[in-house]
């Protein structure tokens, strides 16, 4: 979301006295001269109402160590603290110890990661182009959702066929909504270029 629509957001729940929690799991991810996705964190009394929520899964790709982090005002982290003391699960300390030494050790690694997920989303948009029965309706740093040309089959029921005939694994749409039967979800991180290359020929 462009930054002044965020703004636009903030201005509206600080408003009314409600929360405005960002995910910025992807934060990571954004162009290359895109800048910071927001100053969200400029506004006065912005702890009365901004929630940042972080994680280190997709930028330090180790999405199986669940860490993250939560940026808030000192009131609201010490209610956070209060339930995570109560939690069950919880990251592994030696886990978090590894993350924050990471954090800037891997300022270099993590650019160049950034571009390489850069090149791959840019390689399933030059395979789309080229498909004119199929388009991508979105496109995020490690996911596609693609309407797929079959309006007489189910979601599943493509999915399905593109696994067992093409070698083409994806999640059917419906599995994130009602409507989304023309959709699937690709996962195009962990491909690299040459073989999200191959998906052209496969899906002719």
């Amino acid at each position: 979301y462009p930054p002044s629509l965020l703004h636009e957001l903030f201005v509206l729940c600080r408003k009314y006295g409600a929360w405005l929690l960002l995910d910025e799991t992807y934060r990571d991810f954004l162009g290359e001269g895109y800048g910071r996705p927001h100053s969200l964190l400029s506004e006065p009394d912005w702890e009365e109402t901004l929630v940042l929520l972080y994680s280190f899964s997709k930028s330090f790709c180790i999405p199986g160590h669940r860490l993250g982090a939560i940026t808030a005002g000192p009131k609201l982290i010490a209610e956070i603290a209060k339930v995570m003391d109560n939690m069950q699960i919880c990251a592994p300390r030696s886990a978090q110890i590894a993350v924050a030494s990471a954090i800037p050790a891997l300022a270099d690694w993590r650019a160049g990661n950034r571009l390489e997920i850069a090149r791959r989303a840019d390689a399933l948009r030059q395979v789309f182009s080229g498909l004119p029965d199929w388009e991508i309706g979105a496109i995020g740093a490690y996911f596609a959702f693609v309407r797929h040309p079959h309006a007489d089959k189910s979601s599943s029921e493509v999915a399905e066929k593109l696994a067992k005939e093409s070698g083409i694994v994806c999640l059917p749409g419906a599995y994130f909504g009602e409507g989304q039967e023309r959709y699937l979800r690709l996962a195009f991180a962990n491909a690299d270029v040459a073989s999200i290359g191959l998906l052209s020929e496969r899906l002719r």
